[in-house]
């Protein structure tokens, strides 16, 4: 049992273990606190995201979808080794869990099988989601696997854990797979023996974060959109003068952002379907969104 690492406890016991950590939008206070309770927590889940791609994991991660809104867990580990924090607080990641498995975790012995889901998971566990198709052959490269080691073990250092408190999900909940490619056990056993020496210590210095929005890619725009990069775009377009908002600009994407945007590349120079006020890589380049 253990009182939740603050936001900024949090990143320096990820950075402590060598991790390179890269602070996703507004992660502090990214979290589902409003819908249940967010600890004591118990122990740290791991999963796999079923995608490809760091940008949209990370982006998926941290935004969820229609069925199950985000924050997914608090880091997206990616292929490379980079965790991404994307929330702080409660996620929507474990779900209801078995809770003998809970008692386990928390006595740190041996898991029971999973075959109930009577529990909440969402408020004990930390949970980090793997960039990973999970169908058996997408490979985890060394760096992963080494940084998913770190992840664990830096929140069991932190909170004086054993390895025994970081699970899988498909331990926790029925009918889970994930994560899918490697052992439990094997990497239990990996974190054991990392807890029984000191942590590495502070990775490199992480890049500095670009002073603007990259450009997330015609697809990001569509209808349903949520973001508050949406609403950093119509703040610009309001500034260049291309607003078409009677309300707004706010974070969900629109007819009034789309017919914005036109006016924004007809300012450019475009015409035509060239100017459909769906955002492309020059024209966004140009209007400089700062970062939210």
């Amino acid at each position: 049992m253990a009182t939740p690492l603050s936001a900024d406890q949090l990143l320096k016991a990820l950075r402590d273990e060598g991790l390179e950590v890269v602070e996703h939008r507004s992660w502090r206070t990214n979290n589902r606190n409003h819908k249940g309770l967010w600890g004591p927590a118990h122990g740290v889940m791991i999963h796999h995201t079923v995608t490809s791609g760091t940008a949209s994991s990370v982006e998926l991660c941290y935004n969820g979808h229609s069925a199950l809104p985000g924050p997914l867990c608090h880091g997206v580990i990616a292929k490379d080794g980079t965790v991404h924090l994307v929330g702080n607080g409660r996620a929507n990641h474990a779900g209801s869990g078995d809770d003998d498995v809970l008692r386990a975790v928390v006595a740190e012995r041996e898991l029971p099988a999973d075959n109930e889901a009577s529990t909440d998971g969402n408020r004990h566990f930390y949970g980090f989601e793997c960039v990973n198709l999970g169908d058996g052959k997408d490979p985890w490269p060394a760096a992963q696997l080494l940084a998913i080691e770190r992840a664990a073990a830096a929140l069991c250092r932190a909170h004086g854990w054993s390895q025994r408190s970081v699970i899988g999900h498909l331990e926790w909940q029925p009918g889970k797979v994930d994560p899918r490619g490697f052992t439990m056990n094997s990497m239990r056993s990996r974190i054991g023996k990392r807890l029984g020496s000191s942590a590495d210590g502070p990775a490199e210095p992480p890049p500095t974060k670009p002073r603007y929005e990259p450009f997330p890619g015609a697809a990001f725009f569509k209808a349903g959109r949520n973001s508050p990069v949406v609403t950093a775009m119509g703040r610009r377009l309001v500034a260049e003068g291309c607003g078409r908002y009677a309300v707004g600009p706010g974070p969900k994407w629109s007819e009034a952002d789309r017919k914005s945007y036109a006016a924004w590349q007809r300012k450019c120079g475009y015409t035509g379907t060239a100017a459909d006020g769906i955002p492309g890589k020059t024209s966004w380049d140009r209007l400089r969104v700062p970062n939210t």
